[in-house]
């Protein structure tokens, strides 16, 4: 399954909110230094779904806050 993630990292609090079934957008804490937000985004979802964290992977947008995300069943 493929999902959609629209980051805003270094925010105040955290925030995580599905807008359709495969979009989200999360507010992370973490900065966007060093893969510290990627890595925080992959954790988040990783417990949403419910599943473990090697079984999500960044397939696009590294180095963007727009991200495209495989999740691993």
């Amino acid at each position: 399954m493929y999902i959609k993630v629209k980051v805003l990292a270094g925010s105040k609090k955290e925030a995580f909110n599905q807008k359709t079934e495969d979009r989200f957008e999360i507010s992370i804490k973490e900065p966007a230094k060093q893969n510290l937000a990627n890595k925080r985004v992959v954790e988040l979802i990783a417990r949403h779904f419910q599943i473990p964290k090697e079984k999500v992977k960044i397939i696009s947008g590294h180095h963007s806050p727009s991200k495209m995300l495989s999740i691993r069943e």
